[in-house]
Formats: structure tokens, C-alpha cells, sequence
């Protein structure tokens, strides 16, 4: 009977260990993905700003447009 839980027990102890390693696998591969859209973010924010002042200061830029 011993003999019997104790395998159990490093059965179910191995079973853990490959899924806490395939977990930290995801989370790398999520820290990376987030990583990566967090630069996209960051370069589309600045094109934007970019944008919107360069819209701002354009001739006719407080007028409305003619669909109004």
C-alpha cells in the first residue's frame, strides 16, 4: 500500500512539473508578444501626434469641412 502512493505521488509530481514548465513557456511567450505591441503602440501614438500637429497647423485647418 506504501509502495502504491508513493508512485501515485511522483506520478502526479511529474505530471505537475510539465505543467508548470509548458505554463512558463506561455507566459515567456505572452511577455514577448506584449512586449512587441507595446512598441507598436508606442511608434502609432507618436505617428498620431505627428499627425495631429501637422494637421493643426495647415491652412484651413479651423474651417469645416464641406459635408457641413
Amino acid at each position: 500500500m506504501c509502495e502504491e502512493r508513493l508512485v501515485n505521488i511522483e506520478i502526479k509530481l511529474a505530471y505537475q512539473e510539465d505543467q508548470i514548465e509548458a505554463l512558463n513557456r506561455t507566459v515567456y511567450a505572452q511577455e514577448q508578444r506584449l512586449a512587441q505591441l507595446e512598441t507598436v503602440l508606442v511608434t502609432l501614438a507618436q505617428q498620431l501626434r505627428t499627425l495631429s500637429e501637422a494637421g493643426g497647423e495647415g491652412p484651413g485647418a479651423s474651417e469645416r469641412p464641406p459635408h457641413y
